[in-house]
């Protein structure tokens, strides 16, 4: 069964294409930096008629009931909100497109800057996505062990790519981005996903707003993982604006050097300036490999393809679910596997 609201919400380091990536930076990071200028740039579009572009494709995805964990725990109900299924195939197309949004909205975004800013990839690709749509060349800092997957959807859309140095992760990109825009503040706008309100409040219009809805007030747990933190934050406010005591469980991978692409692990990284610890009813800590295996048995035996984090959700909300006996689970189901077919996600199931 899957739901759907009615209501309206907002490795190894490689090129993806010549002219469009920097493998690396020189003493001064701008130099050397090759420039992507669109041949034909579209004329931009009106924010009146944005939902007929493919940008009406984001938000209002389906919940989908997620029956996994019906032996252990028959009393609970689960479902997963499938964001892969937006426009650009992730829950982060709702937090770029407010963004993007919200800067065109204060002056800070017009077309003669530059849309700059660090990403383990989804992020990346709605940023991407939405500057082809609108008109905006994208430049995005990423780390160069994201997913070959990612890199060249990036690329696809027209985005030029900065590589950091992947033994530093999200951490790495974030300050490689700082600096490019310390440099030349006039050239770029940063929303800076990790501190900028409008990714917590994509989230609080739109997903926390249309899980509400989807299950008819009936939702008594909420588990999310934690990369930006900026779903979390956002749906945990907006359920519990609805009814206080839904109960609201983040999720963060156990240790420092996991396998989790797009999570924190809080303890060990740069905080965001938009997370909110006091927010989560509990936390609880993901190992990688079991993660990998509940994502790969999601696939398997209910036709769902999803990605690392959302296999380390999975992993909450069974031991959430293990925990309640009764009730009703929801999840966010972030992004689809398609984008880790080249790693160990899925890769090694058939080699």
């Amino acid at each position: 069964m899957a739901l759907r609201g009615s209501g309206s919400g907002r490795g190894e380091r490689q090129s993806s294409a010549p002219g469009r990536t920097v493998d690396h930076l020189p003493p001064s990071i701008m130099d050397g930096m090759t420039e992507t200028p669109r041949a034909t740039m579209p004329e931009r579009v009106v924010r009146a008629d944005r939902r007929a572009s493919i940008l009406g494709a984001i938000g209002q995805t389906p919940l989908l009931r997620i029956r996994l964990f019906e032996r252990d725990a028959p009393g609970v109900t689960v479902f997963g909100k499938a964001e892969f299924l937006n426009a650009g195939g992730s829950v982060k197309d709702r937090a770029a497109l407010r963004m993007i949004e919200d800067g065109e909205a204060s002056g800070a975004l017009t077309h003669d800057r530059i849309i700059l800013d660090s990403t383990s990839g989804n992020t990346g690709i709605a940023y991407a996505l939405v500057g082809a749509a609108l008109g905006y060349r994208v430049r995005l800092v990423m780390p160069t062990n994201v997913s070959d997957e990612r890199k060249t959807t990036i690329a696809a859309y027209g985005a030029e790519i900065v590589y950091s140095d992947a033994q530093e992760g999200s951490d790495g990109a974030i300050r490689v981005a700082r600096a490019l825009y310390e440099e030349a503040p006039d050239t770029y706008f940063m929303p800076d996903q990790y501190n900028n309100d409008g990714n917590w409040k994509a989230h609080y219009d739109g997903t926390g707003a249309e899980i509400w809805e989807q299950t008819n007030g009936q939702v008594t747990h909420f588990v999310a993982g934690l990369g930006t933190s900026g779903t979390f934050v956002g749906v945990t406010r907006r359920l519990r604006d609805e009814r206080a005591d839904v109960v609201c469980v983040s999720v963060q991978p156990e240790d420092p050097w996991h396998g989790l692409e797009g999570m924190k692990h809080m303890p060990t990284a740069i905080v965001p300036g938009i997370y909110d610890a006091a927010l989560a009813d509990d936390n609880l800590w993901a190992p990688t490999e079991a993660s990998y295996e509940l994502a790969a048995e999601l696939a398997e035996h209910e036709g769902v393809m999803v990605g690392h984090s959302s296999g380390a959700a999975l992993w909450g909300v069974r031991e959430v679910a293990r925990r309640i006996g009764h009730g009703v689970v929801v999840t966010v189901l972030a992004d689809g596997g398609g984008r880790y077919l080249s790693g160990g996600l899925y890769g090694r199931r058939w080699q």
